[in-house]
């Protein structure tokens, strides 16, 4: 994955209606726990229909893998941000081995973070949010996650081994669930860079994905779990899910799973397959590749900007 994103780094944005590029400038966002994570925020002509957007990027995956996707939106009138969670990417510290970040972190801390940066450069608008796989997950665990108005998500789940896909659940089963808590174990940190699967991961995160159960609150104390309920349950925010067919990691199954904790949060869900989109291929990560700038991503501001779905035929079967 992180030599996917850098070829896509590689190929250049297109922009589209004769639109001028926008740059992404530098940020630096400070979580309550006292750790700063490295972003950028986008800015073009802001509308304020549009309101910002803050994306959230899927585990191991760094935030540039969407810059183009943020340009996108910022130049059809979003104010974008995106930031790379604690331990990855830009937001790594000098000394990965044995740290102790989980995925409850990125949600209760960054995501958090994010959201109260959206809330202070908003000029009129809603705040909506993007999120990817985890990221669509991680707005859950924010104590002012309450405050978001509108959600998308891309294969929004929280990989439970179960909900993959039955033609591939034996190899992701080896791959996530057998290698990977055993390089962790060795070199205190999950390499994926040097394996090419994802950026390199902290250990508490790998570790959450390895051994992830059935429920989301099993991997807390029991002392926690009511806690994390009502911290979902807080979220009112319309959602609209989007997974792809051949999404092994994302199935109908993980989607719904992971949906089932945002119980007061009304929930549209939307499979789209390869040929709805003209391509061979989805998967769980080709919707943020800038070859669906002049479909999807425009589909998609329907949603993000009116809240209104550009894919009312693509209810699952």
């Amino acid at each position: 994955m992180a030599e996917y994103g850098q070829a896509q780094e590689r190929s250049g944005y297109l922009a589209h209606d004769g639109l001028q590029p926008v740059e992404g400038r530098e940020i630096t966002l400070r979580c309550k726990d006292g750790v700063s994570l490295r972003g950028h925020v986008w800015s073009g002509c802001a509308d304020p229909r549009c309101g910002t957007a803050i994306i959230n990027a899927a585990t191991g995956v760094r935030a540039r893998y969407y810059h183009y996707f943020a340009r996108f939106l910022a130049e059809h009138g979003f104010v974008v941000v995106t930031y790379d969670y604690r331990g990855i990417g830009r937001s790594r510290p000098d000394r990965l081995r044995g740290c102790g970040f989980r995925w409850c972190d990125w949600g209760e801390h960054d995501f958090m973070a994010a959201l109260d940066f959206a809330e202070q450069i908003r000029g009129g608008g809603p705040v909506v949010v993007v999120g990817h796989s985890i990221g669509g997950f991680l707005p859950g665990f924010a104590a002012n996650a309450r405050r978001i108005d509108r959600m998308l998500t891309v294969g929004a789940q929280y990989a439970y081994w179960r909900d993959y896909a039955a033609h591939q659940r034996l190899h992701l089963l080896l791959k996530w669930h057998m290698v990977m808590p055993a390089l962790t174990a060795l070199f205190g940190y999950f390499p994926g860079e040097r394996l090419g699967w994802l950026e390199d991961l902290p250990a508490g995160v790998a570790n959450e994905w390895s051994f992830r159960r059935s429920r989301i609150e099993l991997s807390y104390p029991g002392r926690e779990r009511q806690a994390i309920l009502n911290s979902f349950a807080a979220v009112t925010a319309p959602i609209l899910a989007i997974t792809a067919a051949d999404d092994e990691l994302a199935t109908m199954a993980a989607v719904r799973r992971a949906l089932g904790y945002y119980q007061h949060a009304p929930a549209t869900e939307v499979v789209l397959s390869p040929a709805d989109l003209g391509v061979d291929r989805l998967g769980h990560f080709d919707l943020f590749h800038a070859r669906h700038a002049s479909g999807f991503w425009l589909d998609a501001l329907l949603w993000l900007r009116d809240g209104t779905n550009p894919w009312p035929d693509k209810a699952p079967r």
